[in-house]
């Protein structure tokens, strides 16, 4: 494959009408409003079910966006980098202003599993934090974290959900990260999870799962991050050892 065209060089119609979309969205620039489908089939002359097919793409792939009843070219991707730092900071070096809102906090008894991954022992009580991640009041993600009770006991009475968890146990508790365990792959969100962060189940949604340690390299929490893959992208810089 060069540059999307097959060797044998049969083009898909869909295809060739989304290259020459992918030049209107460059000429419009963020924010421009596209023609509507009746019009964008009259210019390329071809079928409306085929710019539909080529402004799906566009949609998944995150250059699109539906505003209202129109489609409008998005802006770029948030860059997350793949790191300790929080979601709170990698938002704000972007110029966007970050927040959360709280899904649920409660407790419940440690499961087998999850307890060697926290530091916990299997029954002893467990925080469940569940908030959607929000970039310029944008819902773009959906964060799940586990952390022993005893670690954070006032967790519900002192912390502010729509803040940052690791400034909370940086600067309220003293706990400072270690270092962490992370595995990054692609997943469709559940009915439930595209209904909290706002999106169609089709979506392409990138999972994070993380086991974090403290200074001590004691394990400390799992977190469950979901982010929308139109939204973002991550980065990461390698070193030779």
């Amino acid at each position: 494959m060069r540059s999307g065209i097959p060797e044998h060089g049969r083009i898909p119609k869909y295809y060739a009408v989304k290259a020459r979309l992918a030049d209107l969205v460059e000429d419009l620039g963020e924010g421009g409003l596209l023609p509507t489908e009746r019009d964008l089939a009259e210019r390329y002359q071809v079928s409306r079910e085929t710019v539909r097919q080529a402004l799906r793409e566009l949609l998944l792939e995150g250059r699109l966006r539906r505003s209202g009843r129109g489609t409008v070219v998005a802006g770029p991707k948030l860059e997350q980098p793949l790191s300790l730092a929080s979601y709170t900071e990698g938002v704000r070096r972007q110029g966007r202003r970050p927040g959360r809102n709280l899904i649920g906090l409660e407790t419940f008894p440690c499961p087998p599993a999850l307890a060697p991954g926290i530091g916990a022992e299997p029954g002893e009580p467990v925080w469940h934090m569940e908030r959607v991640l929000l970039a310029d009041d944008e819902r773009v993600g959906l964060e799940s974290t586990y952390i022993r009770v005893a670690r954070v006991p006032r967790l519900d009475s002192e912390f502010q959900p729509d803040s940052s968890f690791y400034g909370y146990l940086r600067d309220r508790l003293g706990i400072a990260f270690g270092d962490a365990d992370e595995k990054l792959e692609t997943v469709l969100a559940t009915p439930r999870e595209a209904l909290l962060i706002g999106t169609p189940p089709a979506l392409p949604m990138l999972l994070i799962h993380r086991f974090s340690r403290d200074r001590d390299g004691r394990p400390l929490e799992r977190v469950r991050s979901l982010y929308r893959g139109d939204r973002f992208s991550f980065t990461t810089r390698l070193t030779s050892q």
